[in-house]
């Protein structure tokens, strides 16, 4: 019998909130989730949805409302500030759609500033490495400002994985980016999905790009419902099936 893959992500009852005017929204709502090591995993949505937010509560960047995230075995809710943020130097590399590069670092020493952080002392070497597998071995005393988009995307990449993490978040990586830049950044990020083995979740709107993905997860109204990665452009039922009893190509999210 083939042994099940480990669960990378544990998500349970989690839920999250936000105060408005005189009421709150909810952005998700008791949603339950396992995602298995080294897979590619993509989370769907319109605006407003709750995309970016279920993104960060994955991270610890933010404390959900109720309910639990457990990364790679650890259960956010047990750290602190400080627990979060080794976590996230250790395991976890997280690519923003604006980059988010520092303007007055070459891309090497961008790429290298997370290990350097951690007293290591081939920060530079291991950052020269990276940017070379992000095809910039050319690019590496350039600052961001000197670079194009995709460039400064691949420098953005490069340094989230540069210490390996067995996670990598990507909120909208090629939102910023022409049709053309846009798909070589979107290879380069399931090639070193497959060459690294690091799980990939991706928020994006490119309903193309997460069809190409392992797994499809759509939120609809604070609730994730996985769907056929085929089946990606077809609308979600107005009557949402329950985990149990669900066929076809929509169904609510499972244990990977």
């Amino acid at each position: 019998m083939t042994k099940p893959a480990q669960s990378i992500i544990e998500v349970d009852n989690l839920s999250m909130s936000y105060p408005l005017a005189h009421t709150r929204v909810d952005v998700l709502r008791g949603v339950n989730l396992r995602i298995a090591a080294g897979t590619r995993v993509a989370i769907a949505g319109p605006s407003g949805s709750g995309k970016t937010s279920l993104l960060l509560l994955f991270s610890g960047l933010e404390r959900p409302s109720s309910g639990r995230v457990v990364i790679d075995g650890v259960d956010l809710g047990q750290l602190d500030r400080d627990g979060l943020a080794d976590l996230r130097r250790e395991r976890v590399g997280i690519v923003f759609q604006s980059f988010h590069l520092l303007p007055s670092l070459s891309a090497l020493d961008n790429v290298a500033l997370p290990l350097q952080m951690t007293g290591q002392r081939d920060a530079r070497d291991q950052a020269r490495s990276m940017l070379a597998r992000v095809g910039l071995s050319g690019r590496l005393d350039h600052f961001p400002t000197q670079l194009s988009g995709g460039e400064q995307q691949r420098v953005a990449i490069a340094r989230a994985l540069v210490h390996r993490p067995r996670l990598l978040l990507a909120d909208e990586p090629t939102g910023n980016l022409d049709d053309t830049t846009a798909e070589s950044v979107r290879e380069l990020l399931f090639e070193l999905n497959r060459d690294m083995g690091t799980t990939l979740i991706l928020v994006t709107h490119d309903l193309d790009f997460a069809a190409r993905c392992d797994r499809v997860l759509r939120l609809h109204d604070g609730q994730l419902i996985e769907t056929l990665p085929h089946a990606v452009h077809s609308p979600l039922p107005n009557h949402q099936p329950s985990a149990e009893g669900s066929t076809g190509a929509e169904r609510h999210a499972l244990p990977a």
